[in-house]
C-alpha cells in the first residue's frame, strides 16, 4: 500500500478569522488533509516564523486579514503550489506574480453567496411592505388597516424586481423569488446567457429597460472601472416613484450623493449593505436622508456562517489533494468579470 505524503501547509488570516474559521473539529479535519508544524497559523508572512514555514509550504489556506502575496513573499516560498481563499474575493490577496508562477487559486465565494441571497430576499421582502422605513416613522403608530401616504403600494404580489449582475449571488436571488407568488423578475447583465437566465426564470434586459419596470432595485455587479457609479443620477430618474434601490454588492456601483437626493426628494427608498465610502462619514447625505436604511455590512458571513465557509473550503482542499475536479477555482480571466 502507498503511503501518501501530506503536503505542509500553513493557514494565513488575521487572529480573529482563525477563531471563526477553525474549531476543533475543522482543525482536526484539516490535520488530516496536510501536514500541519508550528506555527500552525500566521498573520503575517514577513516574521522570521512565517518565513521558515513559507520556505517548506506547498499550501496556503487564506482569509480576511492575510497580507497580499507579492513577489518578493512568493519569493521566499518556492514550493507554494496553490492557495485555498476561505473567504470571496482575492483581488486584495493575488497579485500577477501567483498566475506567473502556476499558483493553483480558489475561494469560497459560492457559500459566502448564501447569506448574502438571504439578506437580499429579507431586503426585498420588506421594500414590498416598505417595513423599514414605517418602522423608523415617528409618525406610523397603528392606526387600523389602511393605506399610508408616501410609500406607495405596500404589497409583495406582482412586484418586478430588477436585478442588476446574473452573478453567483444574484443567481441566488432570482432563485429565491421564486417565494414570492407571481413576482416578475429582470434581469440586466451584458455578459449573461439570455438562455440561462429564462431557465432560471427571469427575463434578460437592457439596463435602461430594466430600471423603469423595477419597483424594487437589486444590486450585484462586481466593483470594475466598468461599473463604477453605473447606478448615478440618470438611471436613478428612470425608476417609477416609490421604488427601492436595495445594494448589498459593492458601494461604488450607486452615485451616493444622487441616491441620497433622490431619497431626500421622498421619491425612492433604499436598503444599503455597503457604501461608499466604508463607513460612511458621519455627515454623509445618506446617514441624514429619510426613507434610507443602512447596515454595516453584515449580509456576508458572520458567527457561524463562517464555517459554511470553511467546509468549502477544505472540501476544495481534498479534491486537489486527490486530484479531482476544483470547483471553486480562480483565473485572472474570472477576475476581469467577478469581484
Amino acid at each position: 500500500m502507498t503511503v501518501r505524503t501530506k503536503q505542509q501547509a500553513l493557514v494565513v488570516m488575521d487572529r480573529e478569522s482563525f477563531r471563526a474559521h477553525f474549531d476543533e473539529a475543522r482543525l482536526a479535519r484539516l490535520a488530516e488533509l496536510v501536514a500541519l508544524a508550528d506555527p500552525i497559523w500566521v498573520d503575517d508572512l514577513d516574521s522570521p516564523a512565517a518565513r521558515a514555514r513559507l520556505a517548506v509550504v506547498e499550501v496556503l489556506v487564506t482569509s480576511w486579514g492575510a497580507p497580499m502575496l507579492t513577489p518578493e513573499r512568493l519569493a521566499a516560498a518556492p514550493a507554494l503550489r496553490a492557495v485555498f481563499h476561505s473567504a470571496g474575493s482575492v483581488r486584495s490577496l493575488v497579485t500577477s506574480e501567483v498566475w506567473r508562477r502556476g499558483i493553483r487559486v480558489t475561494n469560497a465565494a459560492d457559500a459566502n453567496a448564501i447569506p448574502v441571497a438571504e439578506y437580499t430576499l429579507a431586503a426585498i421582502i420588506f421594500a414590498g411592505k416598505k417595513a423599514p422605513f414605517i418602522a423608523a416613522d415617528p409618525d406610523a403608530a397603528y392606526q387600523g388597516w389602511g393605506h399610508r401616504d408616501g410609500y406607495g403600494d405596500l404589497s409583495n404580489y406582482r412586484r418586478t424586481v430588477g436585478v442588476v449582475g446574473f452573478s453567483r449571488i444574484g443567481r441566488r436571488v432570482v432563485d429565491l423569488l421564486g417565494c414570492l407568488e407571481s413576482a416578475q423578475c429582470l434581469v440586466a447583465d451584458p455578459h449573461a446567457d439570455p438562455t440561462e437566465v429564462a431557465l432560471a426564470g427571469a427575463t434578460l434586459v437592457d439596463l435602461r429597460e430594466l430600471l423603469p419596470r423595477s419597483e424594487i432595485l437589486s444590486l450585484h455587479a462586481p466593483a470594475l472601472p466598468s461599473t463604477h457609479h453605473m447606478i448615478g443620477a440618470a438611471e436613478l430618474a428612470l425608476l417609477p416613484d416609490h421604488a427601492t434601490v436595495i445594494n448589498t454588492a459593492r458601494g461604488s456601483l450607486v452615485d451616493s450623493e444622487a441616491l441620497a437626493a433622490e431619497c431626500r426628494s421622498g421619491r425612492l427608498f433604499a436598503i444599503l449593505d455597503v457604501t461608499e465610502p466604508e463607513p460612511l462619514p458621519a455627515d454623509a447625505a445618506l446617514r441624514a436622508a429619510p426613507n434610507v436604511m443602512i447596515t454595516p455590512h453584515i449580509a456576508g458571513s458572520l458567527g457561524s456562517e463562517i464555517l459554511r465557509l470553511t467546509d468549502h473550503t477544505l472540501d476544495e482542499l481534498s479534491r486537489w489533494i486527490t486530484a479531482e475536479p476544483l470547483r471553486a477555482e480562480v483565473t485572472p480571466e474570472a477576475l476581469t468579470l467577478h469581484a
